[in-house]
């Protein structure tokens, strides 16, 4: 669990959006055509980061983890300046609102 953990951590704190996320999860392409928009304008391609677990052998464990950081395991688990703010209907709520273009500039 400690490869997990600092994976896990390390991404979170390297980047401005990090998603974890699996190529199947519809909500996770939800989320992530959602952040495709602000490419470019509100969120650099460096700042922005996509995880795609399920390639990774310890996917389980990832999601263990992040169960502990956020109280589920669903994906996508997605955090802005190292806060979780929610899934995939989450970040679509947060878009529609203006509240994820406030938090983009923060």
């Amino acid at each position: 669990m400690g490869d997990v953990k600092s994976l896990v951590d390390s991404k979170i704190a390297g980047k401005k959006v990090m998603i974890f996320s699996k190529q199947s999860c519809p909500y996770c392409t939800k989320a992530k055509n959602t952040f495709s928009k602000y490419l470019g304008n509100a969120l650099s391609e460096s700042d922005y980061e996509v995880l795609e677990i399920d390639e990774l052998s310890n996917c389980s464990a990832i999601q263990d983890y992040l169960q502990k950081l956020t109280g589920a395991r669903s994906v996508p688990r997605v955090f802005i300046n190292q806060k979780f703010v929610g899934g995939g209907d989450d970040v679509v709520a947060k878009d529609k609102s203006g509240e994820l273009k406030t938090l983009l500039a923060a």
